[in-house]
């Protein structure tokens, strides 16, 4: 049986040295120091996973991940970087759409966990495209039924609420919530297909609550507009609830607009083809996370994940 490809991008020859040494006797592992070299290979060859890093002369991380998602779609897209640097993660998540960012120096266990994770997904994926292309019946679009996805903001700013209000209203009902309590109930109650967050709310972290969201409802799409620059608390919202976008405030109405676009679009994208969702898994929330929840807030999450899966549904 074949191996799965890997392909790991450093312009450090001893990190590269360090990384095929802990994958090589599973994978088959290709290297290189040079981003457009990485981008010539994923042109020729089937690769599962790219890691990148970020800081490299040629080529940032950012930007290669970004021009690897056009060549190579189904190839699940890891950074990897010793330095904190929100724009870096920004780009990751708005641009490269990362499966995970993994930080310098790397845990030997946690990073084989990570890389085995998503070559899992990138072989389901492989399979599911192989089975379609031979199955004509399977390839025909399935009939699109139901109502634009809901969406919902939480934030106390009702500004913000208003301008999103405004752009959306002529296609997608728009919910506020100014607490947790108002935005769970929301989404007991409500087919709440986008989640538009503040992180912070009445002084509150409520980062806990957006990733054990989105472990209980993987279908929802978040976006993240927030002032606040923790660099740890974003890498964590990416490994732990796949945030879709992160927006920085103040807002700008042209970048809020293209957007809500590009995530209601993949949300339609999910639709169609349900089994990308793969691509969204997230690793499970901390238990001291969940433990910083409401008791109230904790019921709310039980609720949604007793509730039946619902399928994402579109105009």
């Amino acid at each position: 049986m074949s191996k799965s490809t890997l392909l790991l991008v450093d312009d450090e020859e001893r990190i590269l040295r360090s990384l095929k040494m802990l994958f090589l006797a599973k994978y088959r592992v290709l290297s290189t120091t040079d981003g457009n070299e990485a981008l010539e290979i994923l042109k020729k060859e089937t690769v599962h996973v790219i890691i990148s890093d970020q800081r490299m002369p040629i080529m940032l991380g950012v930007d290669l991940l970004r021009q690897a998602k056009e060549i190579a779609p189904n190839t699940m897209r890891l950074l990897l970087t010793g330095y904190s640097d929100l724009q870096a993660i920004v780009g990751s998540v708005n641009e490269g759409e990362i499966f995970r960012y993994i930080n310098k120096p790397w845990q030997t266990e946690e990073l084989k966990a990570t890389v085995d994770k998503a070559v899992e997904i990138a072989l389901k994926l492989e399979q599911l495209h192989q089975a379609k292309t031979t199955d004509t019946v399977a390839i025909m679009p399935t009939p699109v039924l139901g109502q634009a996805p809901h969406v919902m903001v939480i934030d106390n700013d009702e500004a913000i609420y208003k301008e999103i209000h405004t752009l959306l209203s002529a296609t997608n009902p728009t919910h506020w919530a100014t607490s947790l309590d108002e935005a769970f109930n929301i989404l007991n109650n409500k087919p709440i297909g986008v989640v538009i967050s503040e992180i912070e709310l009445n002084g509150e972290d409520i980062t806990a609550s957006i990733k054990t969201l989105k472990q209980c409802n993987p279908n929802i799409l978040t976006v993240v507009l927030t002032s606040f620059q923790d660099t740890k608390a974003l890498i964590g919202l990416i490994n732990h609830g796949q945030v879709y976008r992160f927006l920085p405030k103040p807002i700008h109405k042209s970048l809020l607009a293209r957007s809500l676009e590009a995530t209601l679009k993949h949300y339609q994208v999910l639709h169609l083809k349900p089994q990308l969702l793969m691509r969204h898994a997230v690793e499970p929330t901390k238990t001291e996370e969940q433990q910083s929840l409401s008791s109230r807030v904790l019921g709310f999450i039980r609720k949604l994940r007793n509730r039946p899966a619902q399928q994402p549904t579109i105009n």
